[in-house]
Formats: C-alpha cells, sequence, structure tokens
C-alpha cells in the first residue's frame, strides 16, 4: 500500500490557518471559564493546575440509601485537572495560560482558549518540523557538567535559541566535585561569563540556596546534555518533584534520556521549574542567518567589515572574521560553531 505523503503548508497557508483558529476562538464565549495553567501533556491530552474557582461550585448529586457513592471531584485552587482541547486551538505546550471548564463528574475538562504566549520555546524535531517545547519562560537555565563531557558547540545552540526567543540564558556548571585541578571547564565558563552570559556553579547534593535564590520569582526552562544532572537539581530544590534520574551509562559515558515529557513543577514563593527532554543534538536550521548571527553578538558585531561582500570567513585573507579571531577579539571556537551552523542552515535552505 502507498503512503500517503502530508502536503508542507507555506507560510502564507500557515498563517490562514493561524488567523482563521484565532478568529475561531474569538467568537466563543469564555468569560465564565476558569483560569488555568498547563502542567504536563500527553499526546491529546494535557494536565491543568486551576487557577481559579467558579463563583458558584455545581453540586454534588444526592445519593439514595443504598445507591453507591459517585464519583465527584471538587474544583478546588490548584487542583490538577486531566483535560482535552477544542479543536480550533493551536498546539498547547507546558507552561500556557489557558481558560478551560472543569467536570466533577468525571473528573476531567475541556481547554477552551489560550492566552497570549510572553515567549515560546520551539526546537526542530526528527520530521524537520518546528516543535513548540514550553510557553511563558522568563529564564533558561543551561545546564553542563564535567561528565557527560561538555558540548560547547551544542551550548551555543542553545545561546542562539535563547536569542532568538529573546529570553535571558544562565549557564550552571553542575557536578562541580568532578572537577579536576585547573580543569579545563572552568576557563571554558570564565571565557561565556566574559561573553556577557550570567554563570554559576553547584553540585545537585550540595548547597542549592544560591541557585534557588536566583530562580525566585521566575518560569524556567532547564535544557542541557542527558546526563548533566536537571533532574536532580529540581529533585534537590524540589523534593516532592519526584523526577526520575539515571546513571551515566560507563559504557558510553553519555547521559541515559530519563524525562520523557515537559513538566512544570512550582517552586518557592513565586517560581516555576520546567524540566524538557534532554536531547544530545539541536537543530536550529529553520532559522535565518540573521537569528544566527544574534546568537553570537561578539560575531555580529564584527560583520559587514570584510573586504569582500560574498566573504565566506574560511580562507579569505581579509576577513574581518578571521582578524579577530587571531587577535583574540573573538573565540576561534565560537567562530567554528558560528560557521558550522551558518552551513548547516544553507545546506537546508538548498534541500528546501
Amino acid at each position: 500500500m502507498a503512503l500517503i505523503r502530508k502536503r508542507r503548508l507555506t507560510e502564507q497557508q500557515q498563517r490562514r490557518i493561524q488567523k482563521q483558529q484565532k478568529t475561531r476562538q474569538e467568537e466563543i464565549d469564555t468569560s465564565n471559564d476558569l483560569e488555568g495553567l498547563v502542567v504536563q501533556h500527553y499526546g491529546r491530552q494535557l494536565e491543568v493546575q486551576a487557577l481559579s474557582v467558579p463563583d458558584m461550585h455545581p453540586e454534588k448529586p444526592n445519593v439514595q440509601d443504598g445507591e453507591p457513592e459517585p464519583f465527584w471531584k471538587p474544583i478546588e485552587l490548584d487542583s490538577i485537572w486531566r483535560c482535552h482541547t477544542r479543536t480550533n486551538l493551536e498546539l498547547l505546550v507546558t507552561g500556557d495560560r489557558v481558560k478551560w471548564q472543569a467536570d466533577p463528574n468525571t473528573g476531567l475538562g475541556i481547554i477552551t482558549a489560550i492566552h497570549p504566549r510572553r515567549s515560546l520555546l520551539t526546537r526542530p524535531d526528527r520530521y524537520h518540523k518546528v516543535k513548540p517545547v514550553a510557553a511563558n519562560i522568563s529564564l533558561i537555565v543551561i545546564v553542563f557538567s564535567p561528565l557527560p563531557e561538555p558540548a560547547p558547540t551544542l551550548i551555543d545552540r542553545y545561546l542562539v535559541a535563547c536569542a532568538d526567543a529573546d529570553i535571558p540564558a544562565l549557564l550552571v556548571l553542575n557536578k562541580t566535585d568532578l572537577l579536576k585541578e585547573n580543569d579545563p571547564i572552568l576557563d571554558m565558563l570564565k571565557e561565556y561569563e566574559d561573553l556577557g552570559y550570567e554563570v554559576m556553579q553547584c553540585q545537585s547534593t550540595g548547597d542549592l540556596s544560591a541557585l534557588a535564590q536566583r530562580l525566585e520569582g521566575e518560569t524556567v526552562a532547564f535544557v542541557g546534555q542527558s546526563g548533566v544532572g536537571k533532574s536532580s537539581l529540581i529533585n534537590t530544590m524540589v523534593p516532592n518533584a519526584a523526577q526520575k534520574t539515571n546513571i551515566i551509562s560507563e559504557n558510553s559515558a553519555l547521559g541515559q534520556h530519563t524525562t520523557t515529557s515537559t513538566r512544570l513543577i512550582s517552586f518557592g514563593q513565586s517560581a516555576s521549574l520546567i524540566d524538557s527532554p534532554g536531547i544530545r543534538e539541536f537543530g536550529l536550521w529553520h532559522l535565518t542567518t540573521e537569528k544566527v548571527q544574534q546568537g553570537f553578538p561578539e560575531i555580529q558585531n564584527q560583520l559587514g567589515y570584510c573586504q569582500f561582500r560574498n566573504c565566506t570567513h574560511k580562507h579569505e585573507k581579509q576577513c574581518a572574521l578571521r582578524v579577530a579571531a587571531s587577535n583574540g577579539e573573538i573565540l576561534p571556537r565560537r567562530l567554528d560553531s558560528f560557521l558550522r551552523l551558518m552551513d548547516e542552515i544553507a545546506e537546508a535552505q538548498q534541500k528546501n
């Protein structure tokens, strides 16, 4: 049997569909619906935390003598409800603020509307489609550690994604107890700090009060290679998070994937933590060259000064970027990351 390939929509078609969805959503009266927060999703179903309660609670059915007690779930603040979504809504993700309706008779709900997002973190999936990861994030924590060995190119990719989403980044070096004397990873951390990025050091089994204080009042997404200790950090700061952890594979020295869906966890007085599935690669092929340049501000400042307008920045003698790298104004490894990303984007554009 022949496979039916799904037709790829143009940007104009996608915008038209989004406009239609927005129009249909605005036509639905949700003024009496409840306020909620998406804390986890399972395919077509999501878990929603109740942020408000109805002015008049539905009454629990009366039970006649001898009849079994019917199922009934009261609508309470912060209670968690498994919900479906109306078909006119766009794809929802963890962190979305929504309008929803609850059915105490079944313990289920339905999401009727979504509030405008302040930010949206996305990444391409294996099918070359842009996949939303989490919404309304105010800070992205990029976690790395001595083991598994850090990949600076992956960290650079995360920073480009942060710049694209216009979300501040915090680089956290975890498992500092594994550091060796004069460990090169400390030099790398200092390089990012000199570039203007906020950095911190910690270990999940140690004192995390400084990190916890920094995260207060933020909605935070944790990203990083599998095995760097993202879930362990969350478990230490929020003991009831019950996040699964795993042990680094002794054979491959690569982290084992333990978080299977993006989950939001309340923390402290006014903070939320989001733990996203660990990934070893972070494709950015869907971005424009201008977006990638924004993720390398020190390189962006040098663009436009090369001798040739079509400079490839790879072999030309009068290339401003190569001259800046040789003079120590640009880190050679950052220039390599930048050029690699530019090549990936050019290759992806040729295929499309």
